[in-house]
């Protein structure tokens, strides 16, 4: 893997990025954009907020990539877009791995993890263990324990992302599911990536503020995005702004393959390519049907009924998709029903039954969609008893959710307990007294309880049997971001499920 500067200069004017070159003939061992990683004969991307001072001191840079001149002695490539210029030089870098591999992607507001799980489950089972997983959850190159790690960002950066790619090519993967947010493309991160199948699940407000989209039509229209890249592309016909989403779709596709529930209104007054239908939900799993209404050989193996492995019938629309992407991508149903059953995804719809205090529901559900699905799921297990809810929103980031948190609150719970959740650099009373203010129910009670752990403690202590205990917004994550540190954390699902333990044994208490 290198590159030479003759390379250099024809990938940035291929893509209309370079502005002037050096005329040195120079040859490149190894290409980053963070200064704490630089090797001997580095080209190095400046990007982002990039200050001179991060290269003293540092040896191995030999060559600079920057969208001005900070006067270094190195030979330079001005370009317009260092974000660009990293995705389009990454992808040289790494013998371009996407061309490699068949890739679908999802996008949505909620469901990605989900969905990108299910149809991830499905291939690998297809393909015998030849799927790799970009996820919010992990990435996933290979079929041993050392190929997974924890993911920092759903969509990570351009040079990360085909690294991760060349990896698991190397490890002999053929198939990648990946999750693609709209920060990817506010980014540049997947600048000149393709993707053989792209879904849009869904969308509703979300990543808007300061520091992410400035208007939900910005957001929107980088969603959108995904399906100018894809060669194939599959929407929610019962998704919010689905005519608007469907024409960007038809703009650059002859054939849109859609899907929606059975006996649900269609919005463009046409039927869905694919339906599917609720046959039964219960506590751990739900049961339903999918049929392929327009007939299309590439999609005939997706009909029939399945087993999903996860409680919730908001669940059954990502299945949908995610059979429809298997499907395209040559899955048989055997392998359909099977990943399906069997498919479990770390931090998602997680239960479990409380001696005398009820059920636990654990998910990451962090935002509007997410969560007003999820709570509105957990009253139908239970009319009669109340759904407790523990929760908080992240901090210097998503500014929106607090008051959809609110929303979704004054209509689904009955008592909350407000607490931290990712505070980053600021308060977590002062997030969860902005969530508190905007609650509109009269009826709802608020507790405040800054200690995740207690917090989830009190919520158990004061179920009662018929109680539904719903813990959302970081599932098994273990760490909390707190003032800039990644300080562990046991996870949501972990103290819940120490707190069942001490319920068995009879020595809970609050």
């Amino acid at each position: 893997m290198k590159l030479s500067s003759k390379q250099v200069t024809a990938l940035l004017e291929d893509h209309n990025l370079l502005i002037q070159g050096p005329e040195a003939a120079l040859e490149f061992d190894f290409l980053h954009y963070d200064s704490r990683q630089v090797q001997e004969g580095t080209l190095f991307v400046a990007k982002g907020a990039f200050k001179k001072a991060y290269l003293d001191g540092v040896t191995g840079v030999s060559g600079i990539v920057a969208d001005q001149d900070y006067d270094l002695d190195l030979p330079l490539w001005l370009v317009t877009d260092t974000q660009k210029a990293l995705a389009v030089l990454s992808a040289a870098y790494f013998d371009y791995p996407a061309d490699k591999l068949w890739i679908g992607a999802f996008t949505g507001t909620k469901g990605k993890t989900t969905a990108a799980y299910f149809a991830y489950n499905i291939l690998k089972e297809a393909t015998k263990g030849k799927t790799a997983l970009f996820s919010t959850v992990d990435r996933i190159v290979g079929p041993n324990p050392e190929d997974k790690k924890k993911s920092d960002l759903t969509t990570p950066e351009s040079y990360e992302l085909y690294k991760d790619m060349a990896r698991a090519v190397e490890k002999g993967m053929t198939h990648l599911v990946m999750e693609v947010s709209s920060q990817a493309y506010l980014k540049n991160r997947v600048y000149g990536l393709r993707y053989n199948v792209g879904a849009f699940l869904n969308i509703s407000p979300d990543h808007i503020g300061p520091n992410e989209h400035p208007t939900f039509a910005d957001y929107l229209a980088h969603k959108e995005m995904l399906l100018d890249h894809s060669d194939q592309v599959i929407l929610n016909a019962g998704m919010d702004h689905y005519g608007e989403i469907f024409e960007r779709a038809k703009a650059k596709h002859d054939l849109v393959l859609t899907f929606n529930r059975e006996g649900a209104d269609s919005q463009l007054n046409a039927k869905p390519t694919v339906s599917f239908r609720s046959d039964k939900a219960e506590l751990h799993d739900s049961y339903f049907s999918v049929e392929d209404l327009a007939k299309l050989p590439e999609l005939t193996e997706l009909t029939g009924s399945y087993r999903l492995n996860l409680p919730g019938d908001f669940n059954e629309e990502n299945a949908t998709a995610a059979l429809m992407m298997a499907a395209l991508a040559g899955a048989k149903q055997r392998a359909m029903k099977k990943g399906l059953d069997e498919v479990t995804i770390p931090g998602r719809m997680l239960s479990l039954s409380l001696p005398g205090h009820g059920v636990a529901f654990v998910d990451y559900a962090h935002n509007y969609a997410s969560l007003n699905a999820l709570l509105a799921f957990a009253k139908k297990q239970s009319p009669e008893g109340q759904v407790i809810v523990v929760l908080g929103a992240p901090g210097n980031k998503g500014v929106s959710r607090r008051l959809d948190f609110a929303k979704v609150l004054s209509k689904q719970a009955d008592q909350v307990i407000l607490t931290a959740d990712d505070p980053a650099f600021e308060k977590p009373e002062d997030i969860c007294q902005t969530i508190a203010e905007a609650i509109t129910n009269p009826d709802l009670t608020i507790h405040y309880q800054m200690d995740r752990i207690q917090a989830i403690h009190d919520a158990v202590f004061m179920a009662g049997p018929n109680d539904l205990v719903v813990v959302a917004g970081k599932g098994e994550d273990p760490y909390q971001k707190i003032g800039g540190v990644d300080t562990p954390y046991i996870g949501d699902f972990a103290v819940v499920k120490n707190c069942k333990e001490a319920l068995e044994e009879g020595n809970f208490h609050n």
